[in-house]
């Protein structure tokens, strides 16, 4: 069997790591660091309530930290620090439940925290994410999949790119197992939450 064929390095001499797929040499000019721009950003979770309807939240206040290497995609990576008070999914009793003990218990566990560990270009404009997701004293590995949707300049000269991301969990998994039962069987909360990150990022200047 001939050896597997190596990557070309990229131009300052780093070899790409998913030698099988090689990163849209387009890419290469958003190598830098990036800030999510929360007013144009949403990171969201929805989960099934009472077996029949879907909830939908979100989470209002975060900070950021990204970096993009458009030469060697798994050399980027990405730290997100959330304020688990600032949950907001429309009802404020609802919202009062979830930041209460039952659930993220944001008076002793204000933030949850993800830091990814490895990013692979998976094909096109697809990449997965690997890393670590804490909330309240639990850390345990997720993936994320997450698309490229483009890049643009707006009109106040700041450079802008943009990502989808999505992962499923088992909300138990982070001891979040507060759960009432349907008098037909199953839960008013079901145990799987769907994470959302639609993500819009502004270049950090500062950090060139």
């Amino acid at each position: 069997m001939s050896p597997r064929p190596q990557a070309p390095p990229a131009p300052d001499g780093r070899a790409h790591a998913d030698a099988g797929v090689v990163a849209d040499p387009m890419l290469r000019a958003l190598t830098g660091e990036w800030l999510i721009d929360p007013a144009h950003s949403r990171i969201g979770f929805s989960v099934r309530h009472a077996m029949v309807t879907t909830v939908r939240g979100a989470f209002t206040e975060y900070q950021s930290r990204l970096y993009f290497d458009g030469y060697d995609p798994s050399c980027s990576r990405a730290e997100v620090d959330i304020s688990t008070a600032s949950v907001d999914t429309g009802v404020e009793q609802r919202d009062a439940h979830l930041t209460g003990p039952d659930f993220f218990d944001s008076a002793i566990f204000p933030r949850m925290r993800f830091v990814s560990t490895h990013v692979q270009l998976t094909g096109g404009d697809v990449y997965r994410m690997t890393g670590n997701l804490t909330i309240k004293d639990v850390t345990r590995p997720v993936v994320l999949e997450m698309t490229y949707i483009g890049q643009v300049m707006d009109p106040f000269g700041y450079q802008r790119v943009g990502f989808d991301g999505t992962t499923t969990i088992n909300r138990t998994d982070w001891g979040l197992t507060y759960n009432s039962r349907l008098a037909e069987g199953g839960s008013m909360v079901s145990e799987k939450v769907r994470l959302q990150f639609d993500i819009a990022a502004i270049r950090n200047t500062a950090a060139d």
